[in-house]
């Protein structure tokens, strides 16, 4: 029995995180962002992972809190998708999941690959928006 709920635990976790994904971005949300000066902050994600689901989580907290008490987050454009979709992880070049991207200026300026705390991930938008 014991076994048997440890399973069902395992298995509702899963498809707890799995439920919270889906992919927000396109070629043109992407693209008009940019045009319109806005930083771009792409992540990607699989259905199972749970450290993708920690990232994801920071960068929603990031942006219904707005930033930090220095510097907000104001002009910014979440986006993220499954990096099994070959045609965006090939038009980002994303090979992981729970990679991270931020854009601006039509340029990649920050890349990393399995980030999933949160003062980093908010130190690499801060020091983005500053540069």
């Amino acid at each position: 029995m014991k076994k048997l709920l440890v399973l069902f635990f395992c298995v509702v976790s899963f498809n707890a995180i799995a439920m919270d994904k889906k992919t927000t971005f396109s070629k043109d949300l992407f693209n008009k962002a940019q045009s319109e000066g806005k930083f771009v902050v792409v992540s990607s994600w699989i259905k199972y992972c749970s450290s993708c689901a920690g990232q994801m989580k920071i960068l929603k907290t990031a942006k219904e809190e707005g930033g930090l008490s220095d510097i907000k987050f104001d002009n910014i454009e979440y986006f993220s998708f499954d990096v099994t979709n070959k045609e965006i992880s090939n038009l980002l070049n994303v090979q992981y999941q729970t990679t991270l991207l931020i854009f601006k200026n039509n340029e990649e300026i920050y890349r990393s690959v399995g980030e999933t705390t949160k003062d980093l991930i908010y130190e690499a938008i801060k020091s983005s928006i500053k540069t």
